[in-house]
Protein backbone atom coordinates (compact mmCIF):
# COMPACT_ATOMS: atom_id res chain seq x y z
CA UNK A 1 0.00 0.00 0.00
CA UNK A 2 1.07 3.55 -0.27
CA UNK A 3 1.83 5.84 2.50
CA UNK A 4 -0.41 7.50 4.96
CA UNK A 5 0.34 10.39 7.21
CA UNK A 6 2.22 9.14 10.23
CA UNK A 7 0.40 11.49 12.56
CA UNK A 8 -2.74 9.44 12.72
CA UNK A 9 -2.10 6.35 14.68
CA UNK A 10 -1.62 4.48 17.83
CA UNK A 11 0.62 6.05 20.32
CA UNK A 12 3.30 3.93 21.74
CA UNK A 13 7.08 4.42 21.58
CA UNK A 14 7.34 4.81 17.80
CA UNK A 15 5.28 7.94 17.78
CA UNK A 16 7.87 10.33 19.15
CA UNK A 17 9.55 10.07 15.78
CA UNK A 18 6.35 9.68 13.83
CA UNK A 19 4.79 12.88 15.10
CA UNK A 20 7.67 14.95 13.76
CA UNK A 21 5.71 15.04 10.56
CA UNK A 22 6.61 12.67 7.79
CA UNK A 23 3.80 12.92 5.31
CA UNK A 24 4.61 9.35 4.82
CA UNK A 25 3.44 6.55 2.82
CA UNK A 26 2.61 3.10 3.33
CA UNK A 27 -0.07 3.55 0.76
CA UNK A 28 0.42 7.24 0.46
CA UNK A 29 -2.90 7.93 2.01
CA UNK A 30 -4.03 10.47 4.55
CA UNK A 31 -6.01 9.06 7.48
CA UNK A 32 -9.44 10.35 8.23
CA UNK A 33 -9.53 13.15 10.81
CA UNK A 34 -12.50 11.35 12.34
CA UNK A 35 -10.07 8.83 13.77
CA UNK A 36 -7.98 11.39 15.62
CA UNK A 37 -10.22 11.62 18.71
CA UNK A 38 -9.48 7.97 19.37
CA UNK A 39 -5.82 8.90 19.50
CA UNK A 40 -6.53 11.39 22.28
CA UNK A 41 -8.68 8.91 24.15
CA UNK A 42 -6.07 6.20 23.85
CA UNK A 43 -3.28 8.42 25.14
CA UNK A 44 -5.49 9.45 28.05
CA UNK A 45 -6.42 5.85 28.76
CA UNK A 46 -2.83 4.70 28.72
CA UNK A 47 -1.78 7.48 31.06
CA UNK A 48 -4.68 7.21 33.50
CA UNK A 49 -6.12 3.74 33.08
CA UNK A 50 -5.53 2.34 36.51
CA UNK A 51 -9.02 0.97 36.95
CA UNK A 52 -8.48 -1.98 34.61
CA UNK A 53 -5.79 -4.59 34.60
CA UNK A 54 -3.07 -3.54 32.20
CA UNK A 55 -2.91 -5.40 28.90
CA UNK A 56 0.28 -7.51 28.98
CA UNK A 57 3.19 -6.37 26.85
CA UNK A 58 5.38 -9.21 25.63
CA UNK A 59 8.98 -8.96 24.58
CA UNK A 60 10.76 -11.29 22.21
CA UNK A 61 13.98 -13.09 21.49
CA UNK A 62 15.34 -13.78 18.03
CA UNK A 63 15.63 -17.48 17.23
CA UNK A 64 16.90 -17.16 13.67
CA UNK A 65 17.35 -14.54 10.96
CA UNK A 66 16.65 -15.40 7.33
CA UNK A 67 17.33 -13.38 4.17
CA UNK A 68 14.43 -11.38 2.78
CA UNK A 69 14.18 -9.53 -0.52
CA UNK A 70 14.91 -5.85 0.29
CA UNK A 71 12.78 -4.83 -2.68
CA UNK A 72 9.71 -6.68 -1.42
CA UNK A 73 7.19 -4.14 -0.13
CA UNK A 74 5.49 -6.72 2.05
CA UNK A 75 1.71 -6.54 2.31
CA UNK A 76 0.78 -10.16 3.02
CA UNK A 77 2.58 -13.20 4.40
CA UNK A 78 1.80 -16.78 5.41
CA UNK A 79 3.61 -20.09 5.77
CA UNK A 80 2.49 -23.36 4.21
CA UNK A 81 4.16 -26.70 3.51
CA UNK A 82 7.70 -25.46 4.07
CA UNK A 83 7.43 -22.24 2.07
CA UNK A 84 6.54 -18.64 2.70
CA UNK A 85 3.89 -17.05 0.51
CA UNK A 86 4.21 -13.29 0.24
CA UNK A 87 2.37 -10.48 -1.51
CA UNK A 88 3.99 -7.16 -2.28
CA UNK A 89 2.50 -3.76 -3.02
CA UNK A 90 2.97 -0.61 -5.10
CA UNK A 91 1.40 -0.09 -8.49
CA UNK A 92 3.45 -1.75 -11.20
CA UNK A 93 5.51 -3.71 -8.66
CA UNK A 94 2.82 -5.78 -6.94
CA UNK A 95 3.45 -9.52 -6.84
CA UNK A 96 2.45 -12.82 -5.30
CA UNK A 97 5.44 -15.01 -4.44
CA UNK A 98 6.39 -18.42 -3.14
CA UNK A 99 9.63 -18.05 -1.21
CA UNK A 100 12.17 -20.54 0.13
CA UNK A 101 12.49 -19.78 3.83
CA UNK A 102 16.16 -20.66 4.30
CA UNK A 103 17.51 -18.72 1.34
CA UNK A 104 14.86 -16.09 0.61
CA UNK A 105 14.85 -17.24 -3.02
CA UNK A 106 11.67 -16.52 -4.93
CA UNK A 107 10.81 -19.89 -6.45
CA UNK A 108 7.49 -18.85 -8.02
CA UNK A 109 6.06 -15.45 -8.84
CA UNK A 110 2.97 -13.82 -10.29
CA UNK A 111 3.06 -10.16 -11.28
CA UNK A 112 -0.12 -8.25 -10.49
CA UNK A 113 -0.83 -5.92 -13.41
CA UNK A 114 -1.19 -2.17 -13.08
CA UNK A 115 -3.21 -0.30 -11.99
CA UNK A 116 -3.72 -2.69 -9.08
CA UNK A 117 -1.94 -2.20 -5.77
CA UNK A 118 -1.52 -5.67 -4.27
CA UNK A 119 -2.48 -6.24 -0.66
CA UNK A 120 -2.92 -9.11 1.78
CA UNK A 121 -3.16 -12.81 0.94
CA UNK A 122 -4.44 -15.99 2.54
CA UNK A 123 -4.74 -19.63 1.55
CA UNK A 124 -7.98 -21.59 1.60
CA UNK A 125 -7.92 -25.22 0.50
CA UNK A 126 -6.19 -25.16 -2.90
CA UNK A 127 -6.68 -21.47 -3.52
CA UNK A 128 -4.77 -18.30 -2.78
CA UNK A 129 -6.85 -15.17 -2.22
CA UNK A 130 -5.47 -11.65 -2.63
CA UNK A 131 -6.85 -8.19 -1.89
CA UNK A 132 -6.09 -4.92 -3.61
CA UNK A 133 -5.90 -1.60 -1.84
CA UNK A 134 -8.47 0.81 -3.31
CA UNK A 135 -9.78 -1.00 -6.37
CA UNK A 136 -12.44 -2.92 -4.43
CA UNK A 137 -11.49 -6.09 -6.23
CA UNK A 138 -9.79 -9.26 -5.09
CA UNK A 139 -8.18 -12.12 -6.97
CA UNK A 140 -8.53 -15.87 -6.46
CA UNK A 141 -5.62 -17.95 -7.76
CA UNK A 142 -4.84 -21.63 -7.93
CA UNK A 143 -2.36 -22.09 -5.09
CA UNK A 144 -0.10 -24.44 -7.02
CA UNK A 145 0.15 -22.55 -10.31
CA UNK A 146 -0.83 -18.95 -9.33
CA UNK A 147 -3.22 -19.07 -12.30
CA UNK A 148 -6.05 -16.58 -11.88
CA UNK A 149 -9.37 -18.39 -11.36
CA UNK A 150 -11.75 -15.54 -10.67
CA UNK A 151 -12.19 -12.13 -9.12
CA UNK A 152 -14.50 -10.91 -6.37
CA UNK A 153 -15.71 -7.52 -5.18
CA UNK A 154 -15.86 -5.84 -1.78
CA UNK A 155 -16.57 -2.28 -0.61
CA UNK A 156 -13.87 0.02 0.75
CA UNK A 157 -10.16 -0.64 1.08
CA UNK A 158 -8.44 -3.99 1.36
CA UNK A 159 -5.42 -4.37 3.65
CA UNK A 160 -4.89 -7.91 4.91
CA UNK A 161 -6.33 -11.40 5.31
CA UNK A 162 -5.98 -14.38 7.62
CA UNK A 163 -8.14 -17.39 8.43
CA UNK A 164 -9.26 -19.88 11.01
CA UNK A 165 -10.51 -23.29 9.93
CA UNK A 166 -13.98 -21.79 9.42
CA UNK A 167 -13.69 -18.11 8.51
CA UNK A 168 -11.54 -15.55 6.74
CA UNK A 169 -10.75 -12.27 8.52
CA UNK A 170 -10.05 -9.09 6.56
CA UNK A 171 -8.61 -5.76 7.70
CA UNK A 172 -9.23 -2.45 5.96
CA UNK A 173 -7.24 -0.02 8.14
CA UNK A 174 -10.10 0.63 10.53
CA UNK A 175 -10.78 -0.92 13.94
CA UNK A 176 -13.20 -3.41 12.37
CA UNK A 177 -12.20 -6.81 11.03
CA UNK A 178 -14.60 -8.22 8.46
CA UNK A 179 -15.54 -11.89 8.68
CA UNK A 180 -15.83 -13.57 5.27
CA UNK A 181 -17.20 -16.87 4.08
CA UNK A 182 -14.07 -18.61 2.76
CA UNK A 183 -15.87 -20.19 -0.19
CA UNK A 184 -18.11 -17.38 -1.41
CA UNK A 185 -15.97 -14.52 0.02
CA UNK A 186 -19.15 -12.75 1.07
CA UNK A 187 -19.02 -10.73 4.28
CA UNK A 188 -20.87 -12.62 7.02
CA UNK A 189 -19.99 -10.56 10.09
CA UNK A 190 -17.60 -8.12 11.70
CA UNK A 191 -15.41 -7.79 14.77
CA UNK A 192 -14.68 -4.48 16.49
CA UNK A 193 -11.16 -4.58 17.94
CA UNK A 194 -10.87 -2.82 21.30
CA UNK A 195 -8.11 -2.19 23.84
CA UNK A 196 -9.10 -0.83 27.25
CA UNK A 197 -12.42 0.28 25.81
CA UNK A 198 -10.92 2.16 22.85
CA UNK A 199 -11.12 1.02 19.20
CA UNK A 200 -7.76 0.02 17.75
CA UNK A 201 -7.39 1.46 14.26
CA UNK A 202 -4.75 0.83 11.59
CA UNK A 203 -5.01 -2.93 11.85
CA UNK A 204 -2.71 -4.17 9.14
CA UNK A 205 -1.19 -7.56 8.26
CA UNK A 206 -2.92 -10.45 10.02
CA UNK A 207 -2.07 -13.99 11.12
CA UNK A 208 -3.97 -16.72 12.95
CA UNK A 209 -1.78 -17.99 15.81
CA UNK A 210 -2.92 -20.46 18.49
CA UNK A 211 -6.54 -19.47 18.08
CA UNK A 212 -5.86 -15.73 18.21
CA UNK A 213 -5.57 -13.09 15.51
CA UNK A 214 -2.22 -11.32 15.45
CA UNK A 215 -2.34 -7.91 13.79
CA UNK A 216 0.43 -5.49 12.90
CA UNK A 217 -0.51 -1.96 13.92
CA UNK A 218 0.55 0.08 10.92
CA UNK A 219 3.51 2.42 11.52
CA UNK A 220 4.21 0.96 14.94
CA UNK A 221 6.54 -1.66 16.41
CA UNK A 222 3.60 -3.49 17.92
CA UNK A 223 1.49 -6.52 17.15
CA UNK A 224 -1.91 -6.86 18.78
CA UNK A 225 -3.09 -10.24 20.02
CA UNK A 226 -6.85 -10.28 19.43
CA UNK A 227 -9.49 -12.63 20.83
CA UNK A 228 -11.59 -13.53 17.76
CA UNK A 229 -14.63 -14.22 19.94
CA UNK A 230 -14.75 -10.76 21.53
CA UNK A 231 -12.42 -8.48 19.56
CA UNK A 232 -10.57 -7.60 22.75
CA UNK A 233 -6.80 -7.10 22.64
CA UNK A 234 -5.40 -9.65 25.08
CA UNK A 235 -1.76 -8.69 24.70
CA UNK A 236 0.75 -6.53 22.86
CA UNK A 237 3.95 -7.83 21.29
CA UNK A 238 6.54 -5.07 21.34
CA UNK A 239 9.13 -5.58 18.60
CA UNK A 240 11.12 -2.43 19.26
CA UNK A 241 14.76 -2.91 18.36
CA UNK A 242 14.15 -5.78 15.98
CA UNK A 243 15.58 -3.85 13.02
CA UNK A 244 16.98 -0.33 12.75
CA UNK A 245 14.73 1.02 10.02
CA UNK A 246 16.55 4.35 10.05
CA UNK A 247 19.20 2.61 7.94
CA UNK A 248 16.70 1.57 5.26
CA UNK A 249 16.26 3.64 2.08
CA UNK A 250 12.78 4.89 3.06
CA UNK A 251 12.40 4.60 6.84
CA UNK A 252 9.12 6.52 6.84
CA UNK A 253 7.48 3.70 4.89
CA UNK A 254 9.69 0.64 5.33
CA UNK A 255 7.96 -0.37 8.55
CA UNK A 256 7.19 -3.58 10.38
CA UNK A 257 4.61 -5.56 8.43
CA UNK A 258 4.27 -9.28 7.89
CA UNK A 259 3.48 -12.15 10.26
CA UNK A 260 3.57 -15.86 9.43
CA UNK A 261 3.09 -18.89 11.66
CA UNK A 262 4.32 -22.43 11.11
CA UNK A 263 1.65 -24.26 13.12
CA UNK A 264 3.29 -27.68 12.84
CA UNK A 265 6.56 -26.55 14.42
CA UNK A 266 5.17 -23.58 16.37
CA UNK A 267 7.44 -21.05 14.67
CA UNK A 268 6.53 -17.38 14.42
CA UNK A 269 8.04 -15.25 11.65
CA UNK A 270 7.96 -11.47 11.25
CA UNK A 271 9.38 -9.01 8.75
CA UNK A 272 8.74 -5.57 7.27
CA UNK A 273 8.38 -3.65 4.05
CA UNK A 274 11.66 -3.79 2.12
CA UNK A 275 13.44 -5.33 5.09
CA UNK A 276 16.55 -7.35 4.25
CA UNK A 277 15.73 -9.87 6.99
CA UNK A 278 12.87 -12.08 8.09
CA UNK A 279 13.04 -13.09 11.75
CA UNK A 280 11.88 -16.16 13.61
CA UNK A 281 11.06 -15.01 17.13
CA UNK A 282 9.89 -16.43 20.44
CA UNK A 283 7.69 -14.39 22.70
CA UNK A 284 8.68 -13.63 26.27
CA UNK A 285 5.66 -14.32 28.42
CA UNK A 286 6.78 -12.57 31.59
CA UNK A 287 4.98 -9.37 30.51
CA UNK A 288 8.35 -7.70 30.38
CA UNK A 289 10.06 -5.93 27.53
CA UNK A 290 13.44 -7.02 28.80
CA UNK A 291 15.23 -9.27 26.38
CA UNK A 292 14.61 -7.33 23.19
CA UNK A 293 17.20 -7.68 20.52
CA UNK A 294 19.59 -10.35 19.46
Amino acid sequence: MQAKSRAAIFVYEPWAEAMRGHASARRYRTPSPLRLPWLTLLVFGLACGGAQAAIPIHGYRIVHAYPHDPNAYTEGLFYRDGYLYESTGKVGASTVRKVALETGEVVQRHDVPAPYFGEGIVDWKHRLIQLTWRDQIGFVYDLASFKLQRTFAYPGEGWALTRSDKHLYMSDGSAVLRVLDPDTLATTGSLMVMADGVPVTNLNELEWVHGEIYANIWLSNRIARIDPATGQVTGWIDLSGLLDISKLPDPANDVLNGIAWDAEHDRLFVTGKCWPTLFEIKLLHDDSRAGHGK
